[in-house]
């Protein structure tokens, strides 16, 4: 083996792998929020949070209804972060989730939700209420940009 044909196979090894590494190098960001929902079956709520993402904190409103079995009122505040965010407008949209829990006075919840571009949001945190649930959720979050402030 000369070393020329060395130098090649590192070069084109060394390629490779900064490019899988800029292809799959998405941004995290944290996220903090406080939702109030009410429910009896078919439930509704909504909030307010920040995501902080490249340096930057940025408002946002929070609206969803869930199908299940639902019963009862509380009040989360939850933090978490937010991965696989290509660029800002990739958090604004629909997500989905599965969760389950309860809350009799103070409890602990915690949830995970998905949107269609891929964002996954990882939350938990105190819940204070009443309320026993399994059920399946839609989330939209809107962003507020205009209101952004510096981290």
């Amino acid at each position: 083996m000369n070393a020329r044909h060395v130098f090649r196979t590192v070069l084109m090894a060394l390629v490779a792998s900064a490019c899988v590494v800029s292809a799959s190098h998405a941004i995290s960001g944290s996220v903090r929020v406080t939702v109030a929902k009410a429910a009896l079956v078919f439930g509704g709520g909504g909030g307010r949070g920040v995501l902080t993402f490249r340096h930057r904190n940025y408002p946002f409103t929070v609206q969803g209804l869930s199908l299940g079995v639902t019963a009862g009122a509380s009040i989360n505040r939850l933090a978490g972060r937010a991965d696989y965010i290509n660029e800002l407008s990739d958090f604004s949209g629909t997500y989905s989730m599965v969760g389950a829990g309860a809350a009799l006075v103070g409890g602990v919840n915690g949830v995970q939700l998905k949107n269609d571009k891929g964002v996954i949001i990882t939350l938990q945190g105190a819940k204070v209420g009443v309320e026993v649930s399994a059920n399946i959720s839609t989330v939209v979050i809107t962003l507020d940009r205009s209101r952004s402030t510096p981290d």
